[in-house]
């Protein structure tokens, strides 16, 4: 039998039904509705990796290798798989008959033997999502360089015009003004440090653990004539001493922390205000079984990332002593400020190719689409938590 049906018929009983892609085999067989979205297996290598590694992961370490693709839409054909899922109660569990009768499938195809490699991009996750390339960024954020959600108060502003609102919006949530000290835990590109130095008058330390981030923000500083205000340090955000900043900021660094430094992540936050000083949080928050965002992100972009409700990081921070202000939820402008990025990153595809080769490309187009999705359908969310610590 040609590939594609023989694959069609062996999946059968665990997409609970007909194929619901239109699948091109790289026999040139075809199986499945012509109008559904098209899923191209262009090697017997994508299907040994879902054996081995049934699921999200394996699906995604074929299409970033190239060994599957989906040469249309991506966001719509995934978007048509998640719907089906839901529709047919998936996944399912299929009886032992059905799994030695896709293991002969296989066999049948070629494409039963020892577990592929790991792709190359998923073994330097771990170390290089923010280490890529600073020219690498400037290709995918807008002018800011601000690597978190913007702030759309009109729908025909541009990416560059909203970061920058989300920027004042903080700014001003902290109650800068000239002569104030400013830390910034996770200082980024330096997005928050520079606008603040600039447009508010305020001196900021801002700590980061990228040799190439803090290379980046002195050289704009020192451009921009910062360089006696803003002061970058290679500094992990439980070292720093002083305890007498009059406003801390940190923007989608706590998912970064972990679980179990959560805690003291807080305390830091704490420790650094000055009693009556204002704290903000701005963080992604997350329901559901995979608190580090599914096996694709968790082995591909962010390997320690951990998110959770809102309201048990809420919880976690008051137990860190601030007292809690106000919170702020911003999911839908996550949505458009990735439809930002993703503009940006198919504008500059080739150089980003260029740069840094076809599989980061599949696996930052996969991780754009993905997260785009997950903002949109409410699996993840982001907030602003403004805060004060006590002056009692």
């Amino acid at each position: 039998m040609p590939v594609a049906p023989a694959l069609a018929e062996a999946v059968a009983p665990f997409v609970g039904g007909d194929l619901p892609v239109r699948l091109h085999a790289w026999d040139g067989s075809v199986a499945g509705p012509e109008d559904a979205p098209v899923v191209e297996l262009r090697s017997p290598d994508a299907v040994r990796r879902l054996l081995w590694r049934p699921g999200e992961l394996g699906a995604a370490q074929a299409y970033v290798t190239g060994e599957l693709d989906v040469p249309g839409d991506l966001d719509a054909a995934l978007t048509h798989a998640f719907a089906v899922a839901r529709t047919r109660g998936l996944p399912r569990r299929p009886g032992p008959g059905a799994l030695v009768r896709a293991l002969r499938a296989a066999r049948a195809v070629g494409a039963f033997g020892a577990r592929p490699a790991t792709p190359r991009s998923q073994v330097r996750a771990a170390r290089e999502h923010y280490d890529l390339s600073n020219d690498f960024y400037e290709l995918l954020l807008d002018p800011t360089m601000a690597y978190s959600c913007a702030y759309f108060t009109d729908p025909g502003m541009s990416l560059e015009e909203a970061q920058l609102a989300k920027l004042d919006l903080v700014c001003q949530k902290l109650g800068l003004e000239p002569g104030m000290r400013l830390l910034d835990v996770g200082c980024g590109w330096g997005s928050l440090s520079l606008h603040a130095a600039e447009r508010y008058g305020v001196s900021v330390v801002g700590v980061t653990i990228s040799a190439q981030q803090k290379a980046f923000i002195d050289e704009r500083a020192a451009a921009r004539g910062l360089g006696d205000r803003v002061e970058i340090r290679l500094q992990d955000y439980r070292e720093v001493p002083e305890t007498s900043f009059d406003a801390v900021a940190s923007l989608e660094m706590g998912e970064h922390v972990g679980e179990r430094n959560y805690p003291a992540y807080a305390a830091a936050l704490h420790r650094a205000a000055r009693p009556g000083g204002r704290v903000l949080v701005q963080q992604m928050s997350r329901r559901g079984r995979y608190p580090g965002g599914g096996p694709f992100i968790e082995a591909f972009i962010a390997p320690h990332m951990h998110m959770r409700p809102v309201g048990e990081t809420v919880a976690y921070l008051e137990r860190g002593g601030l007292e809690v202000r106000g919170v702020q939820a911003m999911r839908e402008h996550y949505v458009t400020t990735v439809a930002g990025w993703l503009a940006n990153f198919e504008a500059h595809r080739a150089e980003l190719t260029d740069l840094m080769g076809e599989e980061v490309v599949r696996v930052w187009r996969l991780y754009l689409v993905g997260g785009s999705m997950a903002f949109r359908d409410g699996r993840m969310g982001v907030d602003q938590i403004l805060m004060e610590r006590p002056r009692a």
